[in-house]
């Protein structure tokens, strides 16, 4: 059960890489796994150990949940606030999905109800839209379906019956990272240390408190599930059966991971290239790496049906990938023979024919399907990198966005400030090592089927699911690093490792040999020690604190916001439709019901340019301009916030107005450089001019509510004559 192994007849007298660990071999058995009673041991420590460590990993979940409610309600005043204070908090795209939460339980039946977001005319105004298809939203279906069902109606309000089950998922995500530490380590100490870590760092591991519906605070719970199936299926001595189980356990949380986030195929994408550089240098079985590759494909085509056949899902590059990888490896038989130099270039040559096959693949895929959903996506990742153009309006949307940006410095403060990142580093330049040195020896020996059958010649190996937890840790981390808002899917993980490493006795067994004092006496105690003292310290520098936070109390506070949805529900018509910024909308659409021009799902072509259109009241356009596009979207009240208006949130370049006048090759507001082609606008801004209620603009456009932060404009139906003239803009509808 050791991370690294010991293999039987070792030619030669000198020592075997890693030789220190073959005592451990002997004392395997002293470890408690979770999975340790399934293997036959019935024996009472066994069973009150790991009774104990479970129970302690749901009382880790538990705290976790009843941890981050209390801080949502702390921060709110949740249960004190009126019903339309608690919509606006669910802020920008959030307020969005809730939004179908409740129109499923408003609706007159589950059959309407279901009927009605799949042909669904309210989000996009002149659309009709199948929004099981476009977005996410099975787990608001499945939870308003729930709580029509079961008998809690008098007991518990909507609202909180979806808040809890979010935080409850939380108390999921925990108690996944505790079994992965445990798993890993034999300990669940480490379990335990995982999942203290976690709640301590919450400012970089979550943001679910203040962003409950986020597509991330679903799915992250079903990856972290996933990780630890992943981690068990690679462990050694499983029987079939146990292996099948983990399968079905692998395809079942992907499925779910899958089913409740947009981005998921990207997230997929990491973990195949992570299967593929385990496969290449010879870490797992053919049929490992065959079955992580089905599951991923099954659970993908599984959604596909489930969102009617979603063209972004077919045109996925995983799949292009997994279909190339899979066909290369079987045409490629002989890829596994050959000394270390030959075995070098082959693999040169197989990473190369996969890569052209799956944009080949991936190309065709998307020309067949006329797929071009996710291009801002990529416009994005060309842009942040510096390899296309910078102009682009949705791909500086993204740039300009903090959580889209590079992780900031002082998110590595605060996780060396809780004592996560110090053994976090050393265990993961511990174990790289290990791998380089474990993964030239397996690349000049053969494959692993070669190795796992052999009789002879067995020298210490990094455990597979060892070696998949690191590579994970790695490419996630790399991700992270180079988008903030990835590091939700690092972080989390990045508690097991370093828990891993602080209780796991191959680290400990390098140190204690390297000193020369290796006993399995001090080793034992070692590992429980230092766990124990680690969480110690962290209980007595942190425990202040925590209760300190928990009694801070706050209030939800935006009478202007309250005041302009209040309005819209009770002086506009039920069928009027709004355009504005994504984020209002959003909020718009939940608390009055009412029709949208646009919203913040990004994920469609034709959304992203009607946006853009509409984000002209934030750019200097003539009223004629704006009148034919808010028009030609069907818009009857056109909302404009002085925070965007006169925004000084971002820096110059980055501020909304700026990023329309650059994609419309006009000279940015203020003081700066400008690009030398960038000409001067033959309009004012609107958003600043329609408040002159100049001749021109009243014609057009009147104002019907106000207040400091917000201003409704009705556009008129008839335009006056001396209107009618202006040339129609190329808007889409």
């Amino acid at each position: 059960m050791t991370a690294l192994r010991q293999r039987k007849g070792s030619k030669g007298k000198e020592p075997p890489l890693g030789a220190e660990f073959q005592s451990q071999q002997s004392n395997c058995c002293t470890d408690h796994h979770p999975e340790k009673i399934l293997h036959g041991d019935w024996s009472w420590g066994a069973i009150i150990w790991t009774s104990v460590g479970w129970s302690v990993s749901v009382g880790l979940g538990l705290l976790c949940c009843i941890y981050m409610a209390t801080l949502h309600e702390n921060d709110l005043w949740f249960s004190n606030i009126k019903e339309v204070e608690r919509e606006i908090s669910f802020r920008t795209e959030c307020g969005l999905y809730y939004s179908y939460y409740k129109q499923m339980l408003q609706a007159p039946s589950i059959q309407e109800g279901v009927s009605n977001l799949i042909h669904d005319n309210l989000t996009e105004s002149k659309r009709t839209i199948n929004l099981l298809q476009r977005m996410n939203i099975y787990q608001e279906v499945f939870l308003s379906v729930l709580y029509r069902l079961l008998p809690i109606q008098l007991y518990l309000e909507p609202v909180y019956f979806y808040i809890y089950t979010v935080f409850s998922l939380q108390a999921v995500y925990v108690i996944a990272l505790y079994l992965t530490a445990w798993l890993l380590s034999g300990s669940w100490l480490a379990g335990t240390l995982a999942g203290v870590w976690y709640i301590l760092n919450r400012v970089d591991t979550t943001r679910v408190e203040f962003t409950i519906s986020l597509r991330e605070n679903w799915s992250l719970p079903f990856l972290a599930l996933q990780v630890t199936a992943v981690t068990c299926f690679l462990r050694p001595q499983l029987t079939a059966l146990q292996q099948k189980v983990m399968v079905w356990l692998m395809y079942v949380t992907t499925f779910c991971f899958c089913l409740t986030w947009q981005f998921n195929q990207f997230i997929l994408l990491v973990q195949a290239l992570i299967i593929y550089a385990l496969d290449c240098v010879d870490f797992l079985t053919t049929t490992q790496v065959t079955t992580l590759y089905l599951v991923q494909v099954s659970s993908l085509l599984s959604v596909w049906l489930l969102q009617f056949c979603n063209s972004m899902i077919l045109g996925s590059l995983v799949l292009s990938f997994i279909v190339a990888a899979l066909f290369i490896k079987h045409c490629q038989s002989g890829l596994k023979t050959g000394s270390l130099l030959v075995r070098l270039g082959k693999l040169l040559l197989h990473s190369t024919l996969v890569l052209l096959l799956t944009v080949t693949i991936n190309y065709l895929a998307k020309k067949a399907l006329q797929l071009r959903s996710d291009e801002h996506i990529f416009k994005f990742i060309k842009s942040k990198f510096a390899l296309g153009p910078t102009r682009d309006f949705d791909a500086n949307l993204y740039l300009c966005e903090e959580a889209f940006g590079l992780l900031p410095l002082d998110t590595l403060e605060r996780l060396a400030g809780t004592l996560l990142l110090y053994p976090y580093i050393v265990t993961l330049l511990l174990l790289s090592g290990v791998f380089a040195l474990a993964a030239l020896h397996n690349l000049s020996r053969g494959s692993a089927e070669e190795r796992k059958g052999a009789a002879d010649g067995r020298v210490v190996a990094l455990r597979p699911d060892v070696a998949y937890n690191l590579l994970h840790t790695l490419f996630y981390g790399l991700l992270a690093f180079s988008t903030m808002r990835m590091k939700y899917i690092w972080t989390g993980h990045m508690c097991a490792v370093a828990a891993y490493g602080v209780c796991g006795k191959e680290l400990w067994t390098m140190l204690l040999s390297t000193l020369s004092c290796n006993s399995k006496v001090l080793l034992r105690l070692v590992r429980h020690a230092v766990p124990l003292l680690m969480i110690g310290c962290l209980y007595y520098k942190f425990w202040p604190k925590l209760i300190e936070e928990l009694s801070e109390l706050r209030e939800f506070y935006d009478p202007d916001t309250v005041e302009l949805m209040t309005w819209i529900s009770t002086k506009t018509p039920k069928q009027a439709v709004f355009a504005g910024s994504m984020q209002l909308l959003a909020g718009i659409k939940l608390c009055t019901g009412r029709v949208l021009t646009n919203h913040p799902h990004y994920e469609d072509k034709d959304l992203r340019e009607r946006t853009k259109q509409v984000y002209q009241v934030y750019a200097r356009q003539s009223p004629e301009e704006v009148y034919d596009i808010l028009r030609a979207v069907g818009a009857d009240y056109v909302v404009l916030e002085n925070s965007i208006c006169y925004e000084r949130r971002h820096r110059r370049g980055c501020r909304l107005r700026d990023l329309l006048d650059l994609a419309n090759g006009h000279i940015m507001d203020g003081p700066g450089e400008n690009d030398p082609d960038l000409v001067p606008a033959s309009h004012p801004r609107f958003c600043e001019a329609v408040k002159t209620d100049a001749a021109a603009y009243s014609a057009l456009f009147t104002l019907t509510f106000h207040n400091k932060t917000f201003h409704v404009y009705r556009i008129k139906k008839k335009r006056k004559k001396s209107a009618k003239s202006a040339s129609e803009p190329n808007a889409t509808q």
